[in-house]
């Protein structure tokens, strides 16, 4: 339920509200007695505007300055009102002084408070204002708690609106857009913030800070890596891993990568972290039927379908030995992890030659003797057994899901290789702008380093990605895929544990790719909001970050949220 009007009432604000009111009585006598002219119905007047006004100034203005500082501007506001209402009494229609006033029309004032002793004969006119000023406030509170325009957004949660971000918003409304998130905006934690956030529907801009400026994405590049695998390899594309023997030594075979760093080395019946993955076991029960008693006695292995260098030099090699990304080779087992059953592993420096010492191991004793060496396919090598990776949906799905670097970096060299490139690092930003030229956005000035975003060289605007959700936001297409397979906020993948307590409310609505490399966090994908409008965002916050960045731009997502339509770009 939202807080009203009535709930942003505190007991300080109830203690101004009588100390004003106090103050009122005593300006009364204290006016009165000065200048003698105060009727009934002044006092009434005086009273009911004097509650409005002192109220109107306590609800707005209460939360902005210190207590002090709002019963001196009550007292003051309060003296004014009196005086000016004396005052005018005194002059009379003609508009003479006081002192010129005719004693006759003094004397026929019988009702002069200063003329009291002990008590207060205005008491029942100043209860008759006091009853309308409170009468006025009523209906000016009732009015406000009906619409929802008193609900007092959090600081860390909820944006700083001039109407309501929680209120479904009328068409009229929505082309005010005055629910902002400046404050979310400039939070410190954001250190350099960049973001772009559209209306799904129409594709105007709703927010922008930088957005047109490429940076650094981390691990939002794996949405476009998704996007540029399905536009040119399609959802059932499955890689092969294959196994070859020697033309002329039947005694030597050779297990020739295809890109599949799903192969598990796991026993059959038990799961790595890439479910239903083809197996090993599986491989070589098929080469030892074909080789029919043929002793092994060599095992070549080629892993030369992806060229160049390994590891990217904008790489740090702590990602290597902290279990979240392998070296990039077309042979590997199990993302080349140390456990395969744990998404962060430690991975090695030599991923081909443990393919290598795990498919012997499954060879058993028909390869007790054989050498493992690396190298290339012989000519003439026939082949003798074969076994599929799942479809890249399921790669997509899973990569999306937990931010799999190793299944990221495979896809953009089989979209290089598929494009007619080398499957380097070198042909990856080229590669990637020919996957995606489909969409017609404009990515003349992006850089694609890599599939995974780990390098801090890519450099892709947040227009462009927010742009790009808009076909994910959409689902038509290879893209429902992605759509369907971006993390949930609360519940699902690597948003499961994020938007909880004060941005609760949007569990369930934030649908994105998350981000972290040393220098940033990012955030980006579409969001259900609460006045039914979609929206496509991309956050990148980047510089001197720590992980509270995170909690950050949940924060600011949070409140694109509550927004919906009516963000505004202040």
């Amino acid at each position: 339920m939202n807080p009203t009007f009535l709930d942003s009432i505190t007991f300080a604000d109830i203690v101004h509200l009588i100390t004003t009111l106090l103050l009122y009585l005593a300006l009364v006598r204290i006016y009165g007695g000065k200048h003698k002219g105060l009727t009934r119905g002044d006092v009434s007047e005086i009273c009911a505007l004097v509650i409005v006004v002192s109220c109107v100034q306590m609800v707005f203005a209460g939360k902005l300055v210190p207590d002090f500082l709002i019963g001196a501007f009550a007292a003051v506001v309060t003296a004014f009102i009196v005086n000016a209402t004396v005052e005018r009494r005194a002059k009379g229609k003609t508009g003479e002084t006081p002192a010129a006033s005719a004693p006759s029309e003094i004397e026929n004032r019988k009702s002069q408070i200063a003329d009291s002793k002990g008590g207060f004969p205005y008491l029942k006119q100043a209860l008759i204002g006091a009853g309308a000023g409170v009468g006025v406030l009523a209906i000016i509170i009732g009015g406000f708690t009906f619409t929802g325009f008193g609900a007092q957004p959090t600081a860390s949660s909820t944006p700083t609106v001039s109407a309501s971000a929680s209120a479904s918003p009328s068409p009229s409304q929505s082309d005010v857009r005055a629910c902002s998130v400046a404050e979310l905006a400039t939070d410190p934690r954001l250190a350099t913030l960049s973001a772009t956030v559209l209306n799904a529907e129409t594709k105007e801009v709703l927010f922008d800070r930088n957005g047109d400026a490429p940076a650094a994405t981390a691990s939002v590049m794996k949405t476009v890596t998704a996007a540029a695998a399905l536009l040119t390899l399609g959802p059932n594309y499955r890689v092969e891993t294959r196994v070859y023997q020697d033309a002329t030594d039947p005694g030597t075979i050779i297990l020739v990568g295809g890109g599949d760093v799903t192969l598990s080395r796991t026993a059959a019946g038990s799961q790595s972290v890439y479910r239903d993955a083809p197996k090993l076991s599986t491989l070589a029960v098929a080469v030892k039927q074909k080789m029919a008693g043929v002793p092994i006695t060599k095992i070549i292995l080629d892993s030369s379908l992806f060229t160049g260098p390994k590891w990217d030099s904008s790489w740090e090699r702590s990602e290597q030995t902290e279990g979240y990304k392998s070296e990039v080779t077309a042979l590997q087992v199990d993302g080349d992890r140390s456990n395969p059953a744990a998404e962060t592993s430690w991975r090695s420096a030599k991923p081909v030659a443990n393919a290598g010492k795990y498919f012997k191991q499954a060879l058993g004793s028909a390869a007790t003797g054989a050498t493992v060496v690396e190298g290339a396919m012989t000519a003439g090598a026939t082949q003798i057994a074969k076994v599929s990776s799942q479809p890249i949906s399921k790669w997509i799905t899973h990569m999306l899901q937990v931010s799999d670097n190793t299944q990221a970096e495979a896809l953009a060299r089989l979209v290089s290789l598929d494009l007619g490139f080398d499957g380097s690092f070198s042909s990856i930003n080229t590669a990637f702008k020919k996957a995606l030229a489909g969409t017609e956005l404009d990515a003349t000035s992006m850089t694609f380093r890599d599939g995974s975003g780990l390098s801090d060289l890519n450099s892709v605007s947040p227009k462009y990605i927010a742009d790009l959700m808009l076909f994910v936001q959409k689902g038509e297409g290879v893209f429902s895929l992605i759509n369907q397979s971006l993390p949930v906020s609360g519940e699902s993948g690597s948003l499961a544990s994020r938007f909880k307590g004060e941005n609760s409310d949007a569990i369930g609505k934030v649908h994105a790719k998350t981000g972290w490399i040393k220098r940033g966090y990012t955030l980006a994908g579409f969001i259900d909001a609460k006045d039914g409008t979609s929206l496509t965002f991309a956050v990148y916050a980047l510089g001197n970050v720590t992980s509270e960045a995170k909690q950050a731009i949940d924060d600011l997502v949070t409140g694109f949220y509550r927004c919906g339509d009516q963000l505004s770009n202040e």
